[in-house]
């Protein structure tokens, strides 16, 4: 049991306490023991923002004790489905063979929604492009579009930055936006700070990132960073991710769930954390992060599940 977990050295008898706990921890199978620290890891989108709520339940709740990490959504999901973390973030929902995957190990994922996300198309502030449609976006990931030039702009070849494959971030915008293979010539960032850094060097440069990387919760965007206004349709209105209705309601077209995977239905300190979440005061910290509050639909979601009342 010992060497299917992790290599350990041990001086004397291993005691009945260690047994238990290296069993809870190593089998995928088995839900992680109830107990005051809580590990959450996966989406470099929602790290930040879940770093935020931790921190403030803890201040809250001084015997709680909450680990955040990221990684990527991929990496989260790969962990939840091997029971090494309590809480998998994930800005995108599992694929159905990840699901397969954690059933054939004894996981039932449960989907909890806690935020919702307006993912930012951006450019360098000189860039003087302020709207574009769904279809232009994709044209240029998928390497069509190659110059400003072509879509109103200046006569200057685009530059493109997008996440890492195991970003949830990234297969979200390859399957909702892009829909096919993104251009050889994307630039693939390590993680979402690193897109938006690019494009504030690069003013040719376009990437995609979550709200609340590049804007605070008055909607104030940081400096060299253009947040371009997307249209569903060449016959459609333009909207911005930085209006929180434009959101919640889905008018903005990059409109997403931000999730929060647990293996079947959390008890104890950790359902005791995400009720908090989707509280009042929880949601408040959302907002402050600079991301949105759960809109009525996925609330009423999570309602069905059991999570709230």
């Amino acid at each position: 049991m010992i060497n299917a977990c992790k290599k350990l050295t041990l001086s004397g008898l291993v005691s009945l306490v260690v047994v238990v706990g290296l069993f809870f921890g190593c089998g995928s199978g088995e839900k992680r023991a109830d107990r005051a620290h809580i590990q959450i890891n996966g989406s470099d989108t929602e790290v930040n923002l879940v770093q935020s709520l931790a921190e403030f339940y803890m201040d809250k709740n001084p015997n709680a004790r909450i680990a955040v990490t990221g990684g990527g959504s991929g990496t989260g999901i790969a962990a939840i489905i091997n029971g090494q973390t309590d809480i998998a973030n994930s800005s995108r929902s599992m694929r159905e063979s990840e699901l397969e995957q954690a059933r054939q190990r004894g996981v039932e994922p449960l989907p909890i929604v806690f935020a919702m996300d307006g993912l930012a198309v951006v450019t360098h502030e000189n860039n003087p492009i302020n709207s574009l449609t769904i279809d232009q976006v994709a044209s240029i990931y998928r390497g069509e579009i190659l110059n400003w030039g072509e879509v109103g702009g200046p006569d200057q070849a685009i530059t493109l930055y997008g996440r890492q494959s195991n970003s949830g971030t990234y297969v979200y915008f390859r399957e909702h936006v892009v829909k096919g293979d993104y251009s050889g010539r994307m630039r693939n960032m390590n993680g979402t700070a690193q897109i938006v850094e690019a494009v504030r060097n690069d003013v040719a440069g376009i990437g995609y990132v979550g709200i609340g990387y590049i804007a605070d919760h008055e909607g104030t965007v940081i400096s060299r960073i253009n947040v371009v206004n997307i249209a569903a349709d060449e016959n459609s209105p333009a909207v911005s991710p930085l209006d929180p209705e434009n959101v919640m309601s889905g008018d903005y077209p990059i409109s997403r769930p931000l999730y929060q995977y647990t293996n079947g239905m959390p008890e104890g300190d950790m359902l005791a954390f995400i009720r908090w979440e989707l509280s009042e005061e929880g949601q408040q910290v959302v907002a402050r992060s600079g991301y949105y509050p759960v809109s009525n639909n996925y609330m009423q979601l999570n309602r069905e599940l059991g999570i709230i009342e």
